[in-house]
Formats: C-alpha cells, structure tokens, sequence
C-alpha cells in the first residue's frame, strides 16, 4: 500500500511502528457498514487500522457479495479481517465450526477470533480448535473473559492468566481480554468503566504486554493505556468514528497526551 502525503507535514509528531505491525494493534468494530461506508473508512484512515472484526454475528444478516467485497477492500488495503467471536460460539453451538471455517476462508478472511464469552468450551478442545485454525493458514485472535457480568466476576486472575498462556502455547496471536461493547463492569473494568489498575499490572506480568490486546471503547481507557503502557498498547473495540482520534492520542497531537509521548 503507497503511503499517503499528510497535510501539515512541516509539523513534528511522535513515531509509530508502521504496518505491518506486531505491536501497537488497532483493531475496529464494523457492526455491519455499507460498503461505500467501508470505502470512506479506508480512504481516510487504513493507515491506522491493523485488524477489522466482524462484529458479532452482524454480517449473517448483511448480503455475501457486500460482505466479500467489503473483505476483499480492507485486505487490499493490508487490514486483516476476522469474524466476531459470537458467531464463532454460534457456530460452535451448532456443531458447525468446520463449515464455519471453510466459509471464512472462502470469503477472504485470514484471521479467526476464537472464545467462550457466552459458551463453554474446555481449554483443551479451545486449544485443538486453535491449533486447526493455524493449520487452516489463519491467524488467531482468542478472547478471555465472559459477557454477563455475574459470570466474568467469578474468573480469578490465575484462570485468566492459565487460559491465556494455554492459548498463546496453542499458537494464538494475541490474547484479547474481553470488555464488550460498553467497556463496563467486564474484565478490565469496574461497573463505572473506570480501570482496574491492579488488574492491568498481574494480566501484563502474567502474560506479557505484547501479546495482550486490551479492548477499550472509551476514551478515557484509550488515554489510560496509552499514558500507562505506551503508544504502542494493543486496543481493540475501536469505533470507525474514533479510528483518528485514537491516533492523535498515539501521537501525542491531542490535550490527554501531548507532551507527554
């Protein structure tokens, strides 16, 4: 992809590590754009997005010649796509993750989000079901942590830790620590969204910066991780709306953290 000329270059901003990148991920949320929202998107801001998933199971109802294209765009555009996860435990559920698979790589996906927010899958077949996936050609994004509240509250901190690095062991790229759409009362987050700063530190010395992509919706989690963990934070759950915004907090063009990049 040929880089863009960006207006104001005469003004100095901090570095970022270009794509394709290890590190400092933006992954966004597509609830179901049109493609010519996709377009948009891409146009303006493909530079700064690594990863687009799928969200939810929003693309069963969307038409499979869109949703091709849409795919064939972003990855033109060296954005990987991957499905959201509950279509994945949908399709699990159903018994039909095999043809859930072979349909992802038909139409153009080349990455996999596996998890057991809403299900319960054993470690052991989460990581053979990992492992198939890799076999496949795809990369994998897993997911720790549950939807409803009530059951991610009873996850101590080992399990999540143990289910990570079981995970990472099976050959997933990236552990993503489940936060929802809300960024509250999940994982991460207290019921106000306001960060559990013990929790960050353990999940990190547990795991490992580098492989953990924290979701994180809001702003002020965005400005959080960034002041705390460095620009180069993996963050995932982004809104197409706050793909710019987030990058002027990576680069230290916005009040939260400039000066401080």
């Amino acid at each position: 992809m040929k880089s863009k000329v960006l207006a104001f270059e005469t003004i100095g901003i901090a570095n970022r590590t270009e794509k394709p990148r290890d590190v400092g991920l933006t992954m966004v949320l597509d609830k179901g754009l049109g493609y010519h929202a996709a377009q948009d998107l891409v146009e303006y801001t493909s530079e700064y997005i690594d990863i687009i998933k799928l969200g939810w199971g929003t693309h069963r109802l969307c038409s499979e010649e869109v949703v091709k294209r849409k795919i064939q765009l972003y990855t033109d555009n060296s954005i990987m796509v991957c499905n959201g996860g509950t279509l994945f435990e949908i399709a699990y559920q159903q018994r039909r993750t095999d043809d859930f698979f072979e349909y992802a790589h038909q139409i153009g996906l080349r990455a996999i989000e596996i998890s057991d927010g809403s299900i319960r899958i054993s470690r052991a077949e989460r990581s053979e079901i990992i492992r198939k996936c890799k076999n496949m050609g795809f990369e994998v994004f897993t997911e720790v942590g549950k939807k409803n509240p009530l059951e991610d509250a009873k996850l101590s901190l080992d399990y999540r830790i143990k289910e990570a690095k079981s995970d990472m062991d099976a050959g997933a790229t990236k552990v993503i620590i489940e936060a929802r759409e809300s960024g509250k009362g999940i994982g991460v987050y207290d019921k106000e969204g306001k960060i559990k700063e013990d929790m960050v530190k353990k999940l990190i010395e547990g795991i490992g910066l580098n492989e953990i992509m924290f979701e994180a919706p809001k702003k002020s989690q965005q400005v959080y991780f960034i002041l705390n963990l460095g620009p180069e934070v993996n963050l995932g759950n982004i809104k197409p709306e706050d793909v710019i915004p987030l990058e002027t907090l990576r680069r230290g063009l916005r009040g939260d953290t400039f000066g401080k990049i």
